[in-house]
This record gives structure tokens, sequence and C-alpha cells, in this order.
């Protein structure tokens, strides 16, 4: 058995809540119960729609807290050019191209163990980011991230503000 196909054992979601992927680049947050039983994970903000641009870095941070990233789901519709595949320190992370449209995006860890993931538009205000990003942490959430986001008002931003 390879290395990369060994089961991965279970680990926790993190406690920290708030951190950017990389210094001015995409805000991730992750849910700080380790119960797993909202609808959501966590919620990610992407600074663009370059998928091959914002993937790595996002995969990077989540196997820090996760262990190794298998495979990520994401609607094609969202993001510009979507690859079959990324390589990312090494590993091969296949993605799944589904046009679901539900502002979601789906990381495996090992086989079988999933992590759903609110993706706030890149174009979005700081206030709306933050306040949908909460909402789909809240270890009590039963809202669906569509649903989420429609609420939150999502107003195209004129200048994304780093403060975040």
């Amino acid at each position: 058995m390879a290395e990369s196909d060994a089961p991965t054992p279970p680990r926790l979601l993190p406690d920290e809540i708030h951190r950017a992927v990389k210094p001015g680049t995409a805000l991730l947050r992750l849910q700080t119960t380790h119960s797993r039983e909202g609808i959501l994970d966590g919620a990610w903000w992407p600074r663009s729609r370059d998928i091959a641009t914002e993937l790595p870095d996002l995969i990077r941070a989540l196997t820090t807290h996760l262990g190794p990233i298998t495979r990520v789901g994401l609607d094609t519709d969202a993001w510009e050019e979507v690859p079959t595949r990324v390589v990312v320190d090494d590993r091969v992370v296949r993605l799944d191209s589904f046009p679901v449209g539900d502002g979601t995006v789906l990381i495996t860890r090992g086989d079988t163990d999933h992590f759903a993931l609110l993706v706030v538009p890149p174009d979005t205000t700081s206030d709306a980011a933050r306040d949908a990003m909460a909402r789909a942490v809240d270890a009590g959430n039963v809202t669906r991230a569509a649903e989420i986001l429609v609420a939150t008002h999502p107003e195209p931003a004129t200048h994304r503000q780093e403060s975040a």
C-alpha cells in the first residue's frame, strides 16, 4: 500500500477560527466545534475566480489542520477554467466539477471524510463576507450555503478591503 493510500487518522477541526490563507489573500474560517453537527464546516473567501491561483493556498492551509486533501468538488460555473487536478507540494489533488450553483466547495480528506465550505464570492463587500462566514461556522447552523449568501446580500465591492 502506497503512503498516499494509507487511511488518514481522524482529526478534529482546529480551534482557530479566522485567518488569511496567506497574507493579503483569501480568508478561511473553520467551525470551532468538534461535533461537526452543522451543515457547513467552514467558509472560504477567495480573492478571484481563478481556481488555479486560489486553490493551492487553500489546500495548503487545510492540509495543515486536517491532513492530506485528496479531492475538491466545486461548481464549474463559479470558476474560470477548472482543471481536472492540481499538484500542491508534490501531491495530486483531483478536482470534481459540478454545475450545482450552491455556493459550496467540498473537500475530501482520505477516501470518505468530507468537509463542506461556503464559498463567498470574491466581489462581496467585507461586511457581507464577514456576516456570511460567521453564519457558516456557527455550530448550530442548518442554513444551506446558497441561502446564507442570499440572506447576507453580498453586494459587489468597488475596492476589496484588506481588513477582513
